[in-house]
């Protein structure tokens, strides 16, 4: 008997030190909640990060829901009833021009073009902006980044809008796609991967895409309330450095790839067409490679929103931009 305890002893003791220590991992386990402003494929890198484990291994556990709407969005933010969201960098100039006293920081670039694609009611073939000319133009909400960039871009092609086209943009944002199949409007604004699946049911064909039009733009940023960087800077340079990772391994593979990876976050939408609209976005260059917001991006943003009446205040980028998370992330 005393033989066999001396011979179980050393596994005796290796299990009593394992165990306290399993304790101790799952215990620095943090939870974010991430409230994202839409579900799109447009988004694939921070789907990678969470599929391949990179928060994980930075010790974060992410909760993330989705909220649709900018206005919503930031609403679940500055209520604390999420960290951090995914959202347009103008709703964070909207917050601190209210006069914020815990301004919203944006602190890691996802996106760097609109995500938008203009899809018509009927097959064109030689498509030209001018055909918009005394069309009904079913946009997004009034003040959101889609919208903007797509009055940014009609003006760029010389079409004024609410003069040359109808538009129409009091139409809840998770409801738009449906309006344009139950047959409002001849033109619609649509993310993806609504935009394909409209096509693919013959409810609509893409004919242009608003990314390629509006050049670089923080169009979809990871931000949060400063008093949360203070109190919780070591979480958000581990969040930061696995959306990095995430960018970085979406570069570096193919369409193909990301599409199987992604796959469990768009369900209802077969891996043939997540790849081909992850190519789509690729191409144009939307996924930003890095999570650095620039001065020149930031200063288009504020152009974008000018142009479009709705830029309440010149905000410098040092004011609501942090950019040395994004780059300590990179070291």
């Amino acid at each position: 008997m005393k033989k066999v305890l001396k011979a179980s002893l050393p596994f005796l003791l290796m299990i009593l030190l394992v165990i306290p220590f399993a304790a101790c991992s799952k215990e620095k386990m943090q939870t974010v909640r991430v409230a994202e402003v839409t579900r799109s494929i447009f988004y694939a890198p921070q789907y990678v990060a969470l599929a391949k484990g990179f928060f994980k291994e930075e010790g974060l556990k992410v909760d993330l829901k989705t909220t649709w709407g900018g206005d919503k969005t930031m609403t679940a933010l500055l209520s604390n009833g999420a960290d951090i969201a995914l959202v347009g960098s103008e709703t964070s100039i909207y917050v601190y021009a209210r006069g914020s006293n815990d301004p919203v920081i944006n602190f890691a670039q996802l996106t760097q073009t609109d995500g938008t694609f203009l899809v018509s009611r009927k097959k064109i073939d030689h498509f030209t902006w001018d055909q918009l000319q005394g069309k009904t133009f079913l946009g997004q909400r009034k003040g959101g980044m889609p919208q903007m960039v797509g009055e940014y871009v009609l003006k760029k092609h010389g079409i004024v809008p609410e003069k040359d086209v109808k538009l129409i943009q009091n139409i809840d944002f998770a409801n738009v796609a449906n309006a344009f199949a139950s047959g409002t409007g001849d033109f619609v604004q649509l993310f993806e991967p609504t935009a394909s699946i409209m096509e693919k049911e013959g409810k609509g064909y893409i004919v242009a895409s608003f990314g390629s039009e509006s050049g670089h733009v923080p169009y979809t940023t990871f931000m949060t309330k400063n008093s949360y960087i203070k109190s919780n800077k070591a979480t958000i340079d581990k969040f930061t450095r696995a959306i990095y990772r995430a960018q970085q391994w979406v570069d570096s593979h193919s369409a193909e790839e990301t599409a199987k990876v992604i796959q469990p976050f768009f369900k209802d939408t077969d891996t043939e067409l997540l790849a081909t609209v992850v190519d789509r976005y690729k191409k144009q260059e939307s996924f930003a490679t890095d999570p650095v917001l620039g001065k020149k991006e930031w200063n288009n943003l504020k152009n974008i929103m000018k142009e479009a009446g709705e830029l309440p205040k010149d905000v410098p980028h040092k004011i609501l931009v942090d950019t040395e998370i994004a780059k300590n992330a990179m070291k």
